[in-house]
């Protein structure tokens, strides 16, 4: 039996509403995945705050329609599609397909789309390069550390070069005595 009409007006419904809050959405091709092994996707991506939504290309298409955010998204909508919806953690959620892809090697990336734009093969293995927020914060906090450690030691050596400075005249008086 089919999905009613108020099933796919839910659907597209929960699908905008996960799209909006969005800041990157990717397409794969899951064709061949077992649901033991979406499945698992899904659980690799929760910690990155990420979904894995299936749902008819139709539908999609009717989730985005009129949305220029979202709309160059239709462009990768063929076969049976997967849509990986990323909330925070772009790198982070990326780099978790990829561990998912390497291990399964049944999934395809066909491309994404951010902040209106479409988005390549590459251009998104090229974002799933850079760092994660975490290591981008590890780096700052130690970058300031850096900074604060020399300040720190220049402040010190202040005080103890005048001291030694002061000895030394204080020794050469001594010994001009």
């Amino acid at each position: 039996m089919g999905r009613t009409l108020e099933d796919k007006k839910e659907i597209v419904a929960e699908l905008q509403k996960t799209l909006s809050q969005s800041q990157l959405a990717v397409v794969i091709d899951f064709k061949g995945l077992s649901v033991a092994e979406i499945t698992d996707l899904r659980q690799r991506l929760l910690p990155t705050g990420a979904t894995c939504k299936v749902a008819k290309n139709t539908l999609m298409r009717i989730a985005i329609a009129d949305n220029p955010t979202w709309e160059p998204m239709t462009q990768f909508l063929k076969d049976s599609s997967a849509l990986l919806l990323i909330k925070e953690d772009v790198s982070g959620a990326l780099k978790a397909y990829q561990e998912f892809q390497k291990v399964s090697k049944k999934t395809e990336l066909r491309g994404g789309v951010m902040e209106g734009r479409a988005l390549s093969q590459a251009d998104v293995k090229a974002i799933a390069d850079l760092p994660s927020k975490e290591q981008l914060i590890a780096q700052i906090a130690g970058a300031i550390n850096g900074v604060a450690t020399k300040l720190a030691v220049g402040i010190n050596q202040v005080p103890s070069g005048l001291a030694r400075a002061i000895q030394a005249v204080a020794d050469k008086d001594k010994e001009a005595a």
